[in-house]
């Protein structure tokens, strides 16, 4: 009885450290694409980038981490002057996952809005 408890006990503990490092990964990697997005809002904000370097930029960190996101994906919405309107990123992409007799798909929304200190 104890060797199968043994065997029950090392199988789940193997189980959840499979399933980990298969989702940790996509979703680390998200939140290193939120915090590019987060930090080029704030400084787009205050430069006059356009709108299409922004996204170059976006999709540039987003092919780094090996993200699956395309050009399309990713919308830049600029408003009012440099320093007193705002910048709006967003993006949207799927991860898919196969675990064993479970596939999923992630969807990640990744966005943020940063308004000008005028």
């Amino acid at each position: 009885m104890g060797t199968i408890k043994l065997i029950l006990g090392f199988t789940l503990i193997v189980g959840v450290v499979y399933v980990c490092a298969e989702l940790i990964p996509p979703y680390f990697s998200n939140y290193q694409l939120e915090d590019a997005i987060e930090t080029e809002a704030r400084m787009s904000t205050y430069s006059s980038k356009t709108e299409d370097a922004i996204r170059d930029t976006i999709y540039k960190k987003a092919q780094d981490l090996e993200i699956p996101m395309s050009k399309d994906h990713i919308t830049v919405r600029r408003s009012g002057t440099m320093g007193s309107g705002y910048v709006l990123i967003e993006g949207d992409y799927l991860v898919h996952v196969d675990l064993p007799g479970y596939p999923m798909d992630l969807h990640f929304h990744p966005s943020t809005k940063n308004k000008g200190a005028y």
